[in-house]
C-alpha cells in the first residue's frame, strides 16, 4: 500500500494530507451540532493535522534534493499538472454552479469529491496506492455528506468530521514510512 522508494514523496504527501485535515476540520466548524463537544473534536482533528504537517514539512525540506517519482521533464510531471489543473477548474465550476443554483450547501461535498477523485490518478503518477485508497474514501465521504439531511448542521461538518480522519489515516503511515526510509 506504501512504496518507500521515494521517501521525499511520502513525507510531502503526509504534509499535504496533514494540512488538508486541518483545513477540512476548520471548514467543519461552519455549523457543527450544538454543544462544545463537536468543536473540541474538530479542534483535535485540526491540531493533529498541524502536528503531522509540522513533523513532515521540515523533513521534506531537509531532504528536498532526494529522488522523487516525478521527473520534471517527463510525462509524470505533465500528468500531475493536468490532474491539478482539472481539479482546480472543476472545483471553481462546481462551486459557481452550486451557488447559482441555490445549492451552496453542496459546495463542501462537491469540493471534497473532486479532491478525492484527483488523488486516484495521482496514485499512478507517484506510484503510491495509498493515494488511491484516500481518494476513494474521500469521494465516499463526499457522497455521504451530500445525501445526509442537513437540518441542524452543514454538510461541511460531515465532510470535515469524517474527511479529516481519512486524511490523517493516510498521512501518518506516509510520514512514518518516509521517515524510516530516510533513516535507513
Amino acid at each position: 500500500m506504501i512504496d518507500d522508494a521515494y521517501p521525499r514523496d511520502l513525507v510531502m504527501t503526509a504534509a499535504i494530507f496533514g494540512v488538508a485535515a486541518f483545513v477540512w476540520s476548520g471548514w467543519a466548524q461552519e455549523r457543527p451540532p450544538r454543544g462544545v463537544l463537536w468543536r473540541v473534536v474538530l479542534a483535535v482533528l485540526g491540531v493533529a493535522g498541524l502536528a503531522v504537517a509540522g513533523f513532515a514539512i521540515p523533513l521534506a525540506v531537509r531532504h528536498w534534493s532526494t529522488a522523487t517519482a516525478v521527473r520534471f521533464e517527463g510525462p509524470a510531471w505533465v500528468a500531475y499538472l493536468v490532474v491539478v489543473a482539472i481539479e482546480v477548474v472543476a472545483c471553481i465550476v462546481l462551486a459557481v454552479w452550486a451557488s447559482r443554483s441555490g445549492r451552496s450547501d453542496l459546495i463542501a461535498p462537491l469540493i471534497l469529491a473532486v479532491v478525492g477523485i484527483h488523488f486516484i490518478p495521482l496514485a499512478f503518477v507517484f506510484g503510491q496506492p495509498i493515494m488511491a485508497w484516500t481518494g476513494v474514501a474521500l469521494a465516499v465521504v463526499a457522497v455521504v455528506a451530500a445525501v445526509i439531511p442537513s437540518s441542524d448542521t452543514t454538510r461541511s461538518f460531515w465532510c470535515g468530521l469524517i474527511g479529516a480522519p481519512v486524511f490523517l489515516l493516510a498521512a501518518v503511515p506516509c510520514l512514518v514510512v518516509g521517515r524510516a526510509a530516510f533513516a535507513a
